[in-house]
């Protein structure tokens, strides 16, 4: 899915970090596979190394830690249910719900093309507006889409927000 996108984050000098419901032991051969399709993330943390999952905010605070950045508010946090939101608003970053590619639609490219115009607006309208009571600063449909609401918070941060 997104691993080019994340890549080419990556070469642009943004660090990747994160953060899963897995143990370390669960989640040592999922890196693996997930490096062969080219995703390889600068930093990963799990629950059973911090003490807490999610929404507790110590799995983002520890990849800020080991990434090197600080402070949360020039921290990302992107997640496509509920409890991801939160525990990006617990460790004070900026916050963006994926849509169309998260757990609120399900569905893969090609069941997704296979949906009528109608349905596929009522289903982004819901993961939205679920992501958004939830507390999103911003909501995008795919990973791709997030480079736009980067570029708002970049412009935000320099501008002070």
């Amino acid at each position: 899915g997104g691993s080019h996108v994340v890549k080419e984050w990556q070469s642009r000098g943004v660090r990747v970090g994160s953060t899963t419901g897995y143990t370390r032991q669960m989640l040592a051969p999922v890196l693996i596979q997930a490096a062969q399709q080219g995703f390889q993330p600068d930093a990963s943390v799990c629950p059973d190394e911090v003490g807490a999952g999610r929404p507790a905010p110590w799995m983002l605070v520890k990849n800020a830690q080991l990434l090197d950045v600080y402070p949360p508010k020039t921290c990302v946090k992107i997640g496509d249910t509920v409890v991801d939101i939160e525990e990006g608003r617990n460790a004070g970053m900026w916050t963006i719900g994926l849509t169309r590619t998260g757990n609120l639609v399900g569905l893969d490219s090609e069941q997704w093309a296979q949906l009528p115009a109608a349905t596929k607006e009522v289903q982004l309208s819901r993961a939205k507006r679920i992501l958004l009571d939830a507390g999103a600063d911003y909501v995008a449909e795919d990973l791709a889409s997030c480079n736009q609401v980067l570029a708002k918070i970049e412009r935000h941060l320099r501008n002070g927000i």
